[in-house]
This record gives structure tokens, C-alpha cells and sequence, in this order.
């Protein structure tokens, strides 16, 4: 069997940030580590498994040994009222870096081979999710709002992933979260947190290496000259209703024939032909100021080719140059803008990782803490996906991640393991697939 080094070599990364997590713990609250706390909130979220830690405690009572220790490193294992206690107090972003680890990790061991789109450039998408809601529980960090006479206290996060037009899994990065410093309107706290991420990160990556991604509410002028301040390109969703000054410009184009270039590809789905219509534009005016800001403009319309019906159509402001050459290229790659959706978002609320159910509040950073650690179950997860033929063999023989998971809950419960490789090779062998 292979290697156990990735899995390993993360956990040594998320160890290595608990540790460094400021001293806070007074009188009796000192009993467990708080880096035994992390470990154990975030293997409830990589097993996916809200029971683990009781029934790694029912194993300790009984054989002496638990997979909290053996898989994750839990020395001592917290119950979930000392979990919460430990982790309301530190600040998440002080795992932000961790994120940064594990991308630099995964490149260095050529797991991001692939992950690219228009001219080479890492596609980076960015976009906005609740994922707490109350009437009654609330911090000084909700946001507050008033719905049908009721007060909604709420938490978001602006969330960024990393991610390719023909790659099926998405790379969570550092997290920006939505505070009330931003402001009471969804816009404006959107906006500003996504400043600050780009403020934060734009340094990490060579000039001009990076696309960002987002939808029509980021598509504005103070966004766009920041993305180009930090040298990152852009490709943002750009519809009709919100940019008047570019589709006014269009309109005008398009009484000069040949002003706003064209293209055909004519696609076979498996059933039936498709009609991909391109077309686009440069240096159009992203508002109606005398300082606007130019950018390039370009749409695409899919049509069933036989019964004329509309099956998608959206359109893009990029900074890139666009032509004939490279208008598939750069439309593929603002699509991608939909995998922080489909393959990130609808993973984490749909698919055993319950995004938005409140595993704890707390008064200080409890929540956002927690997401964190969450999120960075997903990311462990991916990392092995790519990383691990051991894990890809097991996850494909298995089909279904409900079975994957429910295999894990049920082994982990029942049987220990000395290590994750040693788990993932007993699942290896009991399915009889081929030595890796």
C-alpha cells in the first residue's frame, strides 16, 4: 500500500496551528489542552460523525485505546460542552495560514497539476453563504436584521475556492468571515469582505498568475481597480440590469456590423446537437464616469440546436484580452465561477458536512471557529482525493460518499486503527481491490 504521508503531513500542519492558538484558559478549564479540543471538533467533521468522540470514550473504558488518539492525535478527549468552552475564545483567524499550508502542500506535490484556466491563470472563485440563522441565539458578531416583524440574528462567510473548468473538486482557501463592522445590508458586507480577502491574499501569488471569480453583485469599479492594484485578473458575471454603461455601449456596437465579433460551435450532448453562440467585445465602460474603468465584455447563449430553445446564456467583464482564439477558453473559465456552488456550497449543505447547523454559538468566535475547522475537513478530504490512489480507490468502489462515510462511522465505532493509512488499507483489502 501507498505512503501515509499526505494525511499525515496535514495533521501535522493543523497540530502545529492549535498549538500556536494564545494561552486562555483559567481555573478548572485548564483540565483539557486546547489544541485537544481542536483536533476533536475537527474529527467529528472529518468522520462526519457527531457521536465520535462518545464512542471513542466508550473504547477507551473498554480496550484501553481510541481512534481520537490513534487517527487524530486526541490525547485527552474533551466532551462537547469542554470543546465549546476551549474554542469560543480564539480568534479563526488565527487557522487562516493553515488553508495556505496545505494549497502550498498539495502544489509542491504536483496534486494542483491541471487546476487552470485562461492563459494559465489559477481560477479563484469567491462568494457569500449564511450559515447560521436564529431569533433567539445571537453574539456581538451577528448580523441583525428585522424580517416580518422578527428579529434574525445570522452569520456569514465570504468563501473562496480554487478550482478548473474540468476538474471535479473545488480547493478551499482561507475563509473571510462577514462581520457587523461591514455594515447592515448584504451588499456592503459582501463587498467589503471581499476586499479584505484580496487585501489579504493578492501578495501570495506571482503577478498576474490568478483569475477571480465572482457574481454580478462584485462586478463595480472599486473591485475591479483593486483586483489590478494587487495584479490579479478578473472575470466577474456581468448582466444587463446592473451595468447600464456596458450595455448601453453594446447597443450602440451593435448597430455597426461586425463591431461586437462572433462565433459558432455546433456541440454533440449525447442526444442531440447544441448551438454554442460566442460573442464579445473590448473596452467598454464599466460605469458612467469620466474615470471609468475599460473592460473587455463577452457572452455565451446555448441553444438546442433543432427546437431553437434556450438552454443557458450568461455574460462576463474580464480584464483579459479577448479574441477568437481564446474566447472558449476564457468563457469556460468564468463558468467555473459555478463550481464554488455545485462542488462546494451544495457539498458542505447537502452532503453530511451540515454547513449550516449550529454545532455551537457561543459569545466570542465559537461559530466562526468551528466553520473553520469544518471547512478544513473538507479541504482534507479533497486533498486525499487527489493525493491518495488508496482513498480514490476506496471512495470509487464504494460509489456513494453516504457509504464512505457510514463505513468509516461504523468501523471507527467497533474496531481500532492504528493509524488513517491503516483504515483506508483495511477498507482496501475487505473490498479486494488491486494493491495500490
Amino acid at each position: 500500500m501507498e505512503n501515509s504521508g499526505l494525511f499525515e503531513e496535514m495533521l501535522r500542519l493543523l497540530k502545529g496551528a492549535l498549538s500556536r492558538i494564545p494561552e486562555h484558559r483559567t481555573g478548572s478549564n485548564t483540565l483539557f489542552e486546547i489544541e485537544d479540543a481542536g483536533l476533536a471538533a475537527f474529527a467529528v467533521f472529518f468522520m462526519q460523525s457527531p457521536s465520535f468522540l462518545a464512542h471513542q470514550r466508550d473504547m477507551q473504558r473498554k480496550k484501553r485505546k481510541n481512534n481520537a488518539r490513534s487517527l487524530f492525535g486526541v490525547q485527552k478527549i474533551p466532551c462537547d460542552e469542554q470543546v465549546r468552552n476551549l474554542l469560543d475564545p480564539p480568534d479563526p483567524a488565527q487557522l487562516g495560514e493553515l488553508f495556505w499550508d496545505i494549497y502550498a502542500l498539495l502544489a509542491a506535490k504536483g496534486h494542483l497539476q491541471g487546476y487552470a484556466g485562461v492563459g494559465g491563470t489559477r481560477l479563484i472563485s469567491l462568494d457569500g453563504s449564511q450559515y447560521f440563522s436564529s431569533q433567539k441565539i445571537h453574539c456581538e458578531n451577528c448580523r441583525v436584521q428585522e424580517q416580518d416583524q422578527k428579529v434574525i440574528y445570522s452569520h456569514q462567510v465570504m468563501a473562496a475556492v480554487l478550482c478548473a473548468p474540468e476538474k471535479e473538486h473545488v480547493i478551499c482557501l482561507d475563509p473571510e468571515f462577514i462581520t457587523p463592522q461591514d455594515g447592515h445590508e448584504k451588499q456592503d458586507c459582501e463587498q467589503q469582505a471581499i476586499k479584505r480577502w484580496v487585501k489579504r491574499n493578492g501578495r501570495r501569488f506571482t503577478p498576474w498568475s490568478v483569475t477571480i471569480l465572482t457574481d454580478d453583485l462584485h462586478c463595480h469599479q472599486p473591485l475591479c481597480e483593486l483586483l489590478k492594484e494587487h495584479k490579479m485578473h478578473f472575470i466577474l458575471t456581468c448582466k444587463p440590469e446592473s451595468h447600464q454603461a456596458v450595455y448601453e455601449e453594446l447597443a450602440l456596437l451593435d448597430r455597426i456590423e461586425g463591431a461586437i465579433a462572433s462565433k459558432v460551435v455546433r456541440k454533440w450532448n449525447g442526444r442531440y446537437h447544441e448551438r454554442w453562440a460566442y460573442r464579445w467585445a473590448e473596452r467598454l465602460p464599466l460605469r458612467k464616469t469620466a474615470d471609468t474603468l475599460w473592460v473587455n465584455w463577452c457572452e455565451l447563449t446555448i441553444l438546442n440546436e433543432a427546437t431553437g430553445e434556450r438552454l443557458y446564456h450568461c455574460s462576463w467583464a474580464t480584464d483579459h484580452a479577448v479574441s477568437e482564439q481564446n474566447i472558449e477558453e476564457v468563457v469556460s473559465s468564468g463558468r467555473s465561477r459555478w463550481k464554488i456552488e455545485n462542488e462546494g456550497f451544495n457539498v458542505l449543505k447537502n452532503r453530511g458536512y451540515n454547513f449550516e447547523h449550529n454545532f455551537g454559538h457561543g459569545q466570542e468566535y465559537l461559530s466562526a471557529l468551528l466553520l473553520t475547522l469544518l471547512l478544513l475537513a473538507f479541504l482534507f478530504h479533497t486533498a486525499l482525493s487527489l493525493g491518495s490512489s488508496t482513498y480514490r480507490e476506496v471512495r470509487q468502489e464504494l460509489v456513494s460518499r453516504r457509504t464512505f462515510f457510514n463505513d468509516l462511522r461504523a468501523l471507527t465505532r467497533y474496531m481500532h486503527f492504528t493509524s488513517w493509512q491503516h483504515l483506508l488499507d483495511f477498507m482496501h483489502q475487505q473490498l479486494e481491490l488491486a494493491p495500490t
